[in-house]
């Protein structure tokens, strides 16, 4: 098994480098009839791109979407469906230096040991620009979702660094600043905040939530297949995530029972500290889960590492990187939520029709 694909009934297979020829994904399961063009799928994959702002790496590419396959006059025809992105902008020479280096906190080391060789190119498989086909396959996913079951799905970024960022909720300035940030009153603060940590060098964390709203319950399964169990799969296989919560997560543990329990009334829940999902299968209520995003590894700050012949070395990355890499999340986390429900909805009736 490589594990490079995800999914049950929808079964997506991402391949590609960040600095080879293209990446590209093969979605299989998607039903027929859903109407998606080549430029609907770039407008998502677009959200995360690099370069558009100061506050990422300035690494552009064009994210021009190629459709080989499964989509006939713009609708799916039930037949596996290839997307392809090519590769426009990478600076390979960057990493020359670091080619017989290990990077503290990154996956050279990790995958020199598994595989005894690497791409030492922008990380290779480990890099990011991977999941640039999540996102790609998550915009099929969404509007299924939508058009089905008028199931939404909104992320934002909840925490950068020290900054909290969701205590004010205005859903419709989200996408209008580079941070995905739902109060466009801390949105300058951020500014202020991330230009000190570019100029330092160094870099920060961040927080991304999402919620689902409209999914019907009954999806996931007991016992190994439980949707947020599956969530927590999603979310965590996404680069330089390192923890995630479903409902109130970790909170729970100060909550008292009579807190935590979401009572019911003929009018529905009265709270959901369980983020929607209760022995695995989703509740009606909306879903909601945060993920972690570790600070940034590969800085010009200078730092002790290994060599590929176990000596000790100075280890300076050069060349584009995010100083926080949750500021590009929350597409991310939005095109995998998308993907895990859209496969449990198409399980579900599988099973239960």
């Amino acid at each position: 098994m490589s594990y490079n694909s995800f999914g049950h009934v929808l079964r997506v297979t991402t391949f590609g480098e960040s600095h080879g020829p293209a990446v590209g994904c093969v979605i299989d399961g998607c039903p027929p009839g859903l109407m998606i063009t080549a430029e609907e799928i770039r407008e998502e994959v677009l959200r995360r791109a690099t370069g558009k702002s100061r506050h990422t790496s300035q690494r552009r590419e064009q994210e021009d979407v190629q459709i080989l396959s499964g989509v006939f006059e713009d609708k799916t025809t039930g037949t596996p469906i290839a997307l392809l992105i090519e590769n426009t902008d990478a600076r390979s020479k960057d990493y020359e230096n670091i080619k017989r280096q290990f990077r503290p906190g990154h996956a050279d080391y990790t995958y020199w040991k598994k595989y005894g060789m690497r791409d030492y190119r922008g990380g290779g498989r480990s890099s990011a620009r991977e999941t640039t086909m999540r996102v790609a396959a998550g915009a099929l996913a969404r509007k299924w979702l939508k058009a089905e079951l008028d199931v939404d799905i909104q992320g934002w970024l909840a925490q950068l660094g020290p900054i909290r960022t969701d205590q004010r909720m205005e859903w419709d300035s989200i996408d209008d600043n580079p941070f995905f940030c739902p109060d466009p009153d801390k949105v300058a603060e951020l500014e202020a905040y991330m230009d000190r940590l570019r100029k330092s060098g160094d870099s920060t964390g961040a927080r991304v939530n999402v919620i689902a709203r409209n999914v019907p319950a009954g999806l996931g399964a007991p016992i190994y297949g439980k949707l947020d169990a599956e969530l927590a799969s999603a979310m965590m296989s996404i680069n330089a995530a390192k923890a995630v919560e479903i409902g109130a997560g970790f909170d729970c543990v100060a909550q008292m029972g009579t807190e935590h329990r979401d009572e019911m009334t003929p009018d529905g829940f009265l709270s959901n500290h369980a983020g929607g999902i209760l022995g695995g299968i989703s509740s009606g209520q909306d879903v909601v889960v945060s993920t972690a995003f570790k600070p940034t590894s590969s800085l010009r700050i200078p730092c002790r590492g290994l060599d590929i012949d176990g000596n000790e070395v100075e280890i300076v990355t050069k060349g584009r990187h995010d100083p926080c890499v949750g500021i590009r999340a929350t597409p991310i986390v939005e095109a995998m939520m998308a993907l895990v429900l859209m496969d449990h909805v198409l399980l579900h009736r599988a099973q239960n029709g």
